[in-house]
């Protein structure tokens, strides 16, 4: 049985305003809407077509900080796919997303943001929001792997017979 969470959440919709209040993860997320309960106590469903993000957050203090910090300045370090959404009113993010397919939802993309430390911890972007998902790299790509120290030490000697 899977444990369930209140997280904190601002929710940022295209024509209104940002709602904040709590997402019950993993249940809050239904097939066509997110189920946010606002902290006056009241349950608010929120249909994917006007969500623009769900950002999961340290604090309601100041609720528009994620719009700060929306690209990465350097490659990131973390393993995953590096990539960019753009929205349908033509705004972008940067993320990382999990490098397993299997792990991809069919409502939408949870990222991690170019700088996780801050108020911003997760964001949840409906594929109803997106006109574009590039990705704009792979870290840490198994493709890749590092030499063996014996490998190494072998290619540096010179064969004499």
């Amino acid at each position: 049985m899977a444990q369930s969470a209140n997280k904190k959440v601002l929710v940022t919709r295209f024509e209104r305003e940002s709602v904040t209040g709590f997402v019950q993860s993993p249940g809050g997320f239904t097939a066509d809407a997110v189920e946010v309960l606002t902290p006056s106590g009241s349950l608010l469903r929120l249909s994917y077509t006007e969500v623009k993000a769900v950002c999961y957050v340290k604090d309601w203090d100041n609720n528009e900080t994620w719009q700060q910090h929306r690209a990465f300045v350097t490659r990131p370090k973390t393993h995953g796919l590096w990539v960019r959404l753009r929205f349908r009113d033509g705004d972008s993010v940067e993320g990382l997303v999990s490098n397993n397919l299997l792990l991809l939802e069919p409502d939408g993309f949870h990222l991690i943001p170019p700088d996780p430390t801050f108020q911003l911890q997760r964001i949840f972007v409906p594929r109803a929001a997106l006109n574009e998902v590039q990705v704009l790299g792979v870290i840490g790509s198994p493709l890749r792997r590092k030499r063996t120290p014996a490998a190494e030490a072998k290619d540096d000697q010179l064969e004499m017979f």
